[in-house]
This record gives structure tokens, C-alpha cells and sequence, in this order.
């Protein structure tokens, strides 16, 4: 074999492991646990169903498949959830009850809870700051070309950024709805910030995602089927 052989057999292999790389989106989602929370708490309020973690991820990379285009697969490699957690004197019961619940869905998901004990006085002061810092490294790390962002904050403008400066694709996912007790939205600057945003209710009447959008709820008699295959 030739040296100009040589070369042509080394750089048609570096092509390929470059190509099948690039045929590979890594997703990352990034949840700010209270917005997402509260989103649970109206839909299941609204007799939609409890919002599940993994149909929500399945959502996710289907919808991400038809904004980032020339991959031949999509997939969610990490998450993250972030929120201020109360101390257990200062919590009711049937909000600790939920909790538990929640932290037992977060890992058959696969989801890394990350929790900071709450101030009696400041609330969740710092979880923001955390969930950046967090996100920002798996970023940095080459560990993802996608990030979710589950939020409305508009602080996260700034880790939005920055994460698109180190190569690193953003879309925010939010809620969008209206009740007695919350409203969900989000900030207008986030959603111009990133390369892309979906209002997740809005994807109800959405032609091509309206049958997708029920499947991520789950349904009371779901819950008793699981537990029925958990006992045998």
C-alpha cells in the first residue's frame, strides 16, 4: 500500500467516527423542579392525567427531531432536576407524601434530583445559581449537543447564552396555563434567547403532536396497574 493510500484510508475513517458521532444528538433536560411542579399539579387538577417523566422525554426528542434535522437519532442521555426541598417540621404531610412520590418517579426516569434545603425566610435562594452552574458544566464537559431547559425564568438568559457560545444547542420547554392558585409562562427574553422554545400546551391542538401530547400523561388506574405488578 502507497503513503497516498495511507492517508486516504486514515481520513475516511476519521470521517466516519466524525459522522456517526454527529448522526447522534445527546440530549440534556434541566428541570427547575418547582416551575414543573406546578405544572404537574394543574394538569392533574385539570383531570389531564400525572405528567410522567419518561413519555415527557419521548415528547421531547420527537419534537427536537423536527427542529434539528440530519441526525439519525435523537436521545435523552442526562437529566437533572433542581428545586429547594423544606425541612420536614415545616412541610405538611400530604405535601411530603407527594414528594416522595415524585422523587420515586424521578428515579425509575432516570432523573438526578438535585436538592437544596430551603430558607425559612428566602425560599428556594440559590437553586437558580446551582441549576446554571450544574448545566453550564455538563455543557463545557462535551457531554451533551442539546440542552433543555424545563423553565420560564428569565435568569436563565445568561446560561442560555453562554451555553450556545460553548456549542451547545438550547430549547426551553415551558407550560403555558392559567388557574386560581398559579399561572404558568414564560419570560419573553428566554424564549428569544434560545435557538428554539415549545409551549408544551399548546401542542394539544397541535396537528402533528396532539395524539403524542396525551400519552404524556399518566392515569390513575395506570398507578393501580403498577402497583398491582409491583405486589405480585
Amino acid at each position: 500500500m502507497n503513503s497516498n493510500a495511507v492517508y486516504l484510508s486514515v481520513d475516511c475513517n476519521f470521517n466516519d467516527s466524525f459522522m456517526s458521532t454527529k448522526n447522534f444528538l445527546r440530549i440534556g433536560v434541566f428541570y427547575d423542579g418547582t416551575f414543573f411542579t406546578k405544572a404537574q399539579n394543574y394538569f392533574w387538577g385539570q383531570k389531564y392525567g400525572w405528567l410522567s417523566f419518561q413519555e415527557f422525554h419521548k415528547l421531547l426528542e420527537n419534537y427536537i427531531r423536527t427542529k434539528e434535522q440530519g441526525h439519525s437519532s435523537y436521545k435523552v442521555v442526562y437529566s437533572a432536576w433542581f428545586q429547594g426541598v423544606h425541612k420536614e417540621s415545616l412541610a405538611q404531610e400530604n405535601n411530603l407524601r407527594l414528594d416522595r412520590k415524585r422523587q420515586i418517579d424521578l428515579l425509575h426516569a432516570g432523573i438526578e434530583p438535585k436538592n437544596v434545603p430551603m430558607s425559612e425566610t428566602q425560599g428556594e435562594k440559590g437553586i437558580d445559581v446551582y441549576m446554571a452552574v450544574e448545566t453550564l458544566q455538563v455543557g463545557l464537559d462535551d457531554k451533551i449537543d442539546m440542552a433543555v431547559l424545563v423553565t420560564g425564568d428569565g435568569d436563565f438568559v445568561p446560561l442560555t447564552r453562554a451555553l450556545m457560545k460553548n456549542g451547545v444547542r438550547v430549547l426551553v420547554a415551558y407550560f403555558e396555563y392559567e388557574d386560581e392558585k398559579n399561572k404558568g409562562f414564560c419570560n419573553e427574553r428566554l424564549i428569544n434567547a434560545a435557538n428554539h422554545s415549545i409551549n408544551i400546551n399548546s401542542l394539544e391542538n397541535d396537528r402533528e403532536f396532539k395524539a403524542e401530547f396525551k400519552t404524556i400523561f399518566r392515569q390513575p388506574s395506570d398507578n393501580k396497574k403498577q402497583t398491582d405488578k409491583t405486589s405480585k
